[in-house]
């Protein structure tokens, strides 16, 4: 099969996502939906509406969430309802809080833990995903980029906390061992991809607002680093691991604490399990479009 062609741009705007989605030559079938974290009330560094709304609208898409499994503004869909409201995104396109009305259970194939995991049951209703993530760093993963946006972003409330607990009924969803939550992010993504197949998903991923915390907390630790661009896919697991090595590789001095972070979780190790049940492959050859 060859590296996967992961496409990049330093320039982070409406045009150059377009860009570079156009750049992935695909046609996603509709009904489209697009993955994208909301962002916790509070938090200013979720992806901006205005920055978005262009790509979101070419693929005439239906932005799609579900409600988090702790207590903040998003636990409950009518909070959540006004966080997206607040934060801009219902003037750009339909949103669609996908567990507001139950769940559905998807099979996942080859995992260590997990023998299903359960998504908003309205994700039936699409026949394609485009997932827009905002890479920067996570309390517990290290890092959010594409795999922790259709693993955790897709699973309902309940589903959040089945992938937290490893699949294992635990006293609190924060107690599982690291890598066997790493690893079931990485199975919950594989049963989305699977029920959509690698065909009808494509993924962009904006590495801005870097900080070491990620889009759910009300409250996260400043920008660490300057932005770095934005990066397009159809290998999901290629992509995190191409803005894995962008912070690596960055001559910014503020990536000591995004890595210090990233390796503290073992994050990589998503990535690496993703890989191992056949996800997707972690070689990629990247593309700069800008040149």
């Amino acid at each position: 099969m060859g590296k996967a062609k992961v496409y990049f741009t330093r320039k982070i705007t409406p045009e150059s996502l377009v860009s570079l989605y156009e750049k992935l030559g695909v046609s996603l079938p509709a009904k489209v939906a697009v993955k994208l974290s909301t962002g916790e009330a509070g938090n200013p560094n979720y992806l901006n509406p205005d920055l978005i709304k262009d790509l979101v609208q070419k693929v005439d898409g239906t932005i799609i969430e579900c409600n988090t499994a702790y207590e903040g503004k998003r636990f409950h869909s009518q909070d959540h309802w006004k966080v997206a409201q607040e934060h801009g995104f219902t003037k750009i396109a339909p949103v669609d809080i996908m567990d507001e009305d139950g769940e559905i259970s998807l099979p996942v194939t080859g995992g260590k833990h997990l023998k299903e995991n359960f998504v908003g049951q309205n994700l039936k209703n699409y026949s394609s995903v485009l997932v827009l993530s905002h890479f920067k760093g996570h309390p517990m993963g290290g890092f959010g980029g594409a795999l922790k946006n259709i693993a955790i972003g897709i699973a309902s409330s309940h589903g959040k906390g089945h992938i937290h607990n490893a699949g294992v009924q635990r006293a609190s969803i924060w107690d599982a061992p690291q890598d066997d939550f790493l690893e079931s992010m990485a199975e919950a993504a594989k049963s989305v991809v699977d029920y959509f197949t690698p065909a009808n998903m494509a993924y962009v991923s904006v590495a801005n607002n870097l900080s070491v915390d990620c889009d759910c907390v009300a409250t996260p630790e400043p920008v660490c680093m300057a932005d770095i661009g934005a990066f397009a896919s159809l290998n999901p697991v290629a992509l995190d691991q191409a803005c894995v090595d962008a912070i690596y590789q960055s001559e910014d001095p503020g990536k000591a604490h995004m890595i210090e972070r990233m390796e503290t979780r073992n994050a990589v190790h998503i990535l690496e399990h993703g890989e191992a049940i056949g996800l997707a492959s972690r070689e990629y050859e990247l593309i700069c479009i800008d040149e």
